[in-house]
């Protein structure tokens, strides 16, 4: 009898809404905790996360039994729950709707962890715009300005 065997690693990049920086350092391992408890619930393999003030990337390892439009939704929905309910920002909390997604091979993997995992100090260097739009021209993504996050510039 046959199975379905999947490595599918994938990088996940999604912005505060207005690209606010309401993500605080003070409960951001809060945060990556609980969004980590959502992709470990959905049975997903999580390698890195970092939250960013005002966006967040993720790299997991999916199976074929998940879209990751489903997971992304699962996660901003409970996140912003989360967020709302603990108080941590004045005012509502949201998530930008949309979000980018980047497919890597096994060999590519421990250079996409390492690159998450030292968002604080890539950004002193690029501006997340750049980093995004950089990653939409790596991966030959055609895109309309106009439907990218809103970015402040």
């Amino acid at each position: 009898m046959a199975n379905t065997y999947t490595k599918l690693y994938i990088q996940i990049v999604f912005a505060v809404k207005a690209r606010a920086s309401l993500i605080r350092e003070d409960f951001r391992d809060e945060l990556q905790k609980y969004i980590t408890g959502i992709i470990q619930h959905k049975k997903q393999k999580l390698y890195a996360i970092y939250c960013m003030p005002d966006h967040v990337h993720i790299f997991v390892s999916m199976g074929p039994d998940l879209a990751i439009s489903d997971l992304v939704r699962d996660v901003k929905a409970n996140t912003t729950s989360f967020i709302n309910d603990k108080g941590w920002v004045k005012e509502h909390f949201e998530w930008q709707r949309g979000f980018g997604a980047f497919s890597y091979s096994e060999s590519q993997a421990n250079t996409v962890v390492n690159y998450i995992l030292s968002q604080r100090e890539h950004h002193q260097k690029k501006t997340f715009k750049e980093e995004y739009i950089g990653l939409l021209e790596e991966f030959d993504i055609k895109f309309d300005h106009k439907y990218l996050f809103d970015f402040l510039d």
